[in-house]
């Protein structure tokens, strides 16, 4: 099959509405002022799609959205992107999923409303459209209520010949099941953050969970927020430290970085330089109100990078 996708990516889109300079929550009855709100692109897997489409990247997206002017508005950002919607499904049933992100700048709290993301089910999903990308990225793992689906379609897919990353996100339930042990073994490049990576493991030192982890998956990257980001891959571990950047709103600084990430890997770069572009992705990302708007094209990347230099460290890992 002609692969006509760098990367399909399948999980959530909604609108993030941004408010910022909201120092209290108002009192039943009461009204206060904020210095301003704005509406963007919000949820993870598609804060991921338009990262990746920046830096060149060809992007498919699979995913659902609500029949109303929220969904038509994500899906002109797609379009504009160069992001393709042929596997963007649409509802009636629900309106698209809107988060509110309050005070951004300080100590963000959230509002969400799921909304049509609640309707994707993986277990439906036509696997012939998604095998046209070389690569997956998965966002859509809910713990254990769909951990057979995710599981089977990662199987399913690998069988066909894609490589899988993957980024299970927080975990709403609290359970933080143990199965995704299960998705590690199947996934090529597994990314959390240190506190998904201490809540799965039951362990408070990142180092330990990588050596934890590494034994059901052989790529673990687990991102620092403004420590930086760890990798181990095939026993080898690598450390780049972040960059010091002035932080507006680190809303999709996560996904961000895998952005910058998978970039590196699926161009075939070396895994410092991997870390390296997530990095650089991340601290571009959080100068900028909203999950993508600053995130930085290929030359933006490659000028960050060369302005600000390389920082790495390499260490081999006993198996």
């Amino acid at each position: 099959m002609v692969k006509k996708f760098d990367a399909v990516v399948i999980g959530d889109a909604n609108i993030d509405l941004v408010v910022a300079g909201c120092n209290e929550i108002p009192k039943p009855g009461q009204e206060i002022f904020v210095d301003q709100m704005m509406l963007h692109v919000g949820g993870g897997a598609a804060l991921f799609s338009i990262s990746l489409a920046k830096l060149g990247m060809k992007v498919a997206f699979n995913g659902i959205l609500g029949d109303d002017g929220h969904g038509r508005y994500v899906r002109e950002q797609f379009v504009q992107y160069g992001i393709d919607t042929s596997m963007l499904e649409t509802t009636t049933v629900f309106a698209t999923g809107i988060t509110i992100a309050i005070n951004p700048e300080v100590d963000r709290s959230f509002i969400t409303y799921a909304g049509s993301n609640q309707l994707l089910d993986v277990s439906k999903l036509d696997l012939e459209p998604i095998a046209r990308g070389k690569h997956v990225h998965l966002t859509c793992y809910k713990g254990r209520s769909n951990h057979g689906a995710v599981l089977a379609l990662a199987k399913a897919l690998k069988e066909k010949g894609l490589t899988l990353s993957c980024d299970v996100g927080w975990d709403d339930t609290g359970e933080w099941y143990e199965g995704i042990y299960d998705l590690m073994r199947e996934v090529d490049v597994f990314l959390m953050n240190e506190t998904e990576a201490m809540h799965y493991t039951g362990l408070e030192k990142v180092e330990d969970c990588l050596q934890h982890i590494a034994q059901y998956g052989s790529h673990i990257v687990i991102k620092l927020g403004d420590k930086g980001a760890v990798a181990l891959k095939d026993g080898v571990r690598t450390y780049s430290p972040a960059y010091q950047v002035q932080a507006v709103d680190t809303t999709g600084a996560g996904d961000s970085f895998n952005a910058g990430y998978l970039y590196g890997y699926l161009n075939g770069m070396e895994t410092i330089d991997c870390l390296i572009s997530g990095n650089a992705c991340g601290a571009l990302s959080v100068g900028s109100y909203g999950g993508s708007g600053g995130t930085p094209d290929r030359d933006g990347l490659k000028a960050f990078i060369r302005q600000k230099g390389k920082q790495s460290e390499i260490q081999e890992v006993s198996p």
